[in-house]
């Protein structure tokens, strides 16, 4: 019994790096690239202003401020540019990873935490065999369904000429999606797994989820987009962040408590 709660204790233990909680601060990413049209609209109308007010014949002295204050906003905007082009491949490369991650670890945690219920089950005598049945299947629907998505591979395509914004959309889709679903199919697990305890004489108190990653829909997101011009896309990057964040926390009260509830269990 000892080695399978150590199990479970060691896939606990790999939520700080499966599970990061990240910031909303990475909507600024969606807002650099506002930040740089402005800075090239200033650009355009300094220029413009310049070339109005200044005399047809002038000394040469007079036009090094115009051009150098010119010549600082184009290096600011180039340097703005790069700067949001490069943040953005490491926000979807995480964003990717992250959710590979996470599943990863929950499929270690069902395999081990089954392991563990079917020792309780043996030493006790009880037949759970149909409800621990139920848990298995469920864990085998999320091995099959829940597929790793290249994090490098995605990062780049956001980044190739043409396609990017098919590859940016598809990891939206994808991330939406396979959290809403990974979920729900949890929920079950987790409902079964209560119920598999009960059987053996072990109160499991599952803690109740007060935040549910909701079906948002992938076409109307995708549809206000365009039509805002990509504005939309900040509250969108906002949802793809705080969903996963929202599902880690409860994760955390779920495990802690499942944890203390296997190691009190007395054989």
């Amino acid at each position: 019994m000892s080695a399978s709660i150590e199990s479970v204790r060691k896939d606990i233990r790999m939520r700080d790096e499966s599970d990061p909680i990240m910031s909303t601060a990475w909507i600024l990413v969606y807002l650099i690239p506002v930040f740089a049209a402005i800075a090239a609209i200033l650009t355009v109308f300094y220029t413009v202003f310049v070339a109005i007010t200044t005399p047809w014949i002038v000394p040469e002295e007079d036009f090094v401020l115009p051009l150098l204050t010119a010549s600082i906003l184009i290096t600011f905007l180039a340097l703005l540019t790069i700067i949001g082009f490069i943040v953005s491949l490491i926000l979807r490369y995480k964003l990717v990873k992250r959710h590979n991650t996470h599943f990863k670890r929950q499929m270690f945690l069902a395999e081990d935490v089954v392991t563990a219920v079917k020792t309780i089950a043996a030493k006790k005598g009880v037949n759970a065999e149909v409800i621990l049945s139920s848990i298995e299947r469920t864990a085998r629907e999320a091995k099959a369904e829940e597929t790793e998505k290249s994090a490098v591979l995605w990062a780049i395509l956001t980044a190739v000429p043409y396609i990017g914004f098919l590859a940016e959309w598809y990891i939206n889709y994808f991330l939406m999606k396979d959290f809403y679903k990974h979920e729900r199919r949890e929920d079950g697990f987790w409902e079964d797994l209560s119920r598999a305890l009960d059987k053996c004489g072990v109160t499991f108190s599952m803690p109740r989820r007060t935040v549910s990653i909701p079906n948002r829909s992938f076409v109307l997101y995708l549809i206000l987009a365009i039509i805002t011009l990509g504005l939309f896309g900040i509250y969108w990057l906002y949802v793809l962040l705080k969903d996963p964040n929202e599902h880690f926390k409860y994760h955390i009260q779920k495990e802690d408590e499942l944890l203390s509830t296997l190691e009190s269990v007395k054989i």
